[in-house]
C-alpha cells in the first residue's frame, strides 16, 4: 500500500509547526510517521522542537525544495521510503519555498510507485496576509494557489481581519476550503478532511513555471551563541530586530539561560520567549539585506 504524504506548507512564521503538532497528537498518534523537515538555512529549529516527541525527524537543509534541488529530493525521499516504509509521511516545507515544487518533486516517477500526496495545506496568517502578497507574492501566491487546503492562523487573536483575508484567498484559490475558526475549537481531522478537496493527479501534474528561487531572495544568517543569555538579554536582542539594517521577516532558536534553554520566536510585531525542553545554541534569522555582523551583535554570537 502507497505511503501517503501531507504537505504541510506556509510563509514565514505562520504556524505550521503548531498545526503538525496538532497533526500528529490528535490524529496520527499510533501510525509510523517520518516528518522531513526542510528549513532555509544551516540549522532546522522546528525539527528539534518535533523531535522531543516519539517522532522521526529527517531534516534535509541543503535549502529549499526548489527544482535546481528536486533530484536531490527524490532520492532522498525514495531511498526513505524502501528504508523506513512509513505510514504516512509528513513534508513541512521551507517558509520561504513553494508548494508547486514541494508537488513536483513528490509527483516524480521515482515516487509515484511508494507514495503520493493526499493532502497539500497551506498555513496563512490572517494578520499578515496582505503583506505578505504585497511585497513576496512570487512564493506566498504559489503557496496558496497550489494548496488543498488553507487554514488561517491567529483568526482568535484577530477575528477582524477574517473576512478580508477570505476575499484575498478566494481571488487567488477559488476551490481549497478556508478553515477560519480557530484551531482550538476544530479537530484534526476536521481541519485535514473538509468537503470538497482536489484532487492532485487532476490539477497539480503540471510543470509549475517560476522565475527565482528562495536563494536568490531571502538572506539566512544563522548565529551561534557560545555563552549563556539572561532573558533580558533575549528580549532586547529580539527587540533590536525591528531597528535592524535590512529587513528581519522571521528569527527562531533555541538558546541556554540560567534557568534552561528558551524558544525563541519573531515575526514583525510579534516575539515571543518560552521554555523548551530541547536543547541548542543557535538562532536562525531570515530576511533581505541583512547585516550578518549586526545580528550577531544582538546576541552575543558568531
Amino acid at each position: 500500500m502507497a505511503t501517503g504524504i501531507y504537505i504541510v506548507s506556509g510563509f514565514l512564521g505562520a504556524g505550521k509547526t503548531t498545526l503538525i503538532q496538532k497533526l500528529l497528537r490528535e490524529l496520527f498518534s499510533d501510525e509510523k510517521i517520518v516528518l522531513i523537515e526542510n528549513d532555509f538555512g544551516e540549522i532546522s529549529v522546528d525539527a528539534a522542537l518535533l523531535r522531543t516527541g516519539s517522532i522521526e525527524v529527517t531534516e534535509m537543509n541543503s535549502g529549499c525544495i526548489c527544482c535546481s534541488l528536486t533530484g536531490d529530493f527524490v532520492k532522498a525521499m525514495k531511498e526513505l521510503l524502501e528504508r523506513f516504509h512509513p505510514g504516512k509521511i509528513i513534508i513541512e516545507p521551507s517558509g520561504v519555498g513553494k508548494l508547486s515544487d514541494v508537488i513536483n518533486a513528490c509527483s516524480d516517477p521515482l515516487i509515484k510507485p511508494l507514495a503520493s500526496i493526499k493532502k497539500s495545506i497551506a498555513v496563512v496568517d490572517v494578520k499578515r496576509i496582505k503583506m505578505y502578497l504585497d511585497n513576496f507574492g512570487e512564493f506566498f501566491e504559489d503557496q496558496i494557489e497550489m494548496a488543498d487546503i488553507i487554514a488561517l492562523s491567529r483568526v482568535e487573536i484577530y477575528p477582524e481581519k477574517i473576512s478580508g483575508a477570505r476575499m484575498l484567498l478566494r481571488g487567488l484559490n477559488p476551490h481549497a476550503p478556508i478553515i477560519s475558526r480557530p484551531w482550538g475549537e476544530i479537530s484534526a481531522s476536521g481541519m485535514l478532511f473538509p468537503e470538497q478537496t482536489r484532487s492532485h493527479d487532476s490539477e497539480h501534474s503540471h510543470e509549475h513555471v517560476h522565475d527565482h528561487s528562495a536563494e536568490e531572495v531571502f538572506d539566512t544568517v544563522t548565529i551561534h551563541v557560545k555563552r549563556t543569555l539572561s532573558l533580558d538579554d533575549m528580549k532586547s536582542g529580539l527587540a533590536k530586530l525591528e531597528q535592524a539594517s535590512g529587513e528581519v521577516l522571521r528569527a527562531k532558536g533555541i538558546l541556554p539561560s540560567p534557568s534552561g534553554f528558551m524558544n525563541l520566536q519573531y515575526i514583525p510585531g510579534d516575539a515571543s520567549i518560552t521554555k523548551c525542553s530541547a536543547g541548542g545554541d543557535m538562532l536562525c534569522i531570515i530576511g533581505r539585506n541583512l547585516n550578518r555582523r549586526e545580528l550577531c551583535a544582538l546576541f552575543g554570537g558568531e
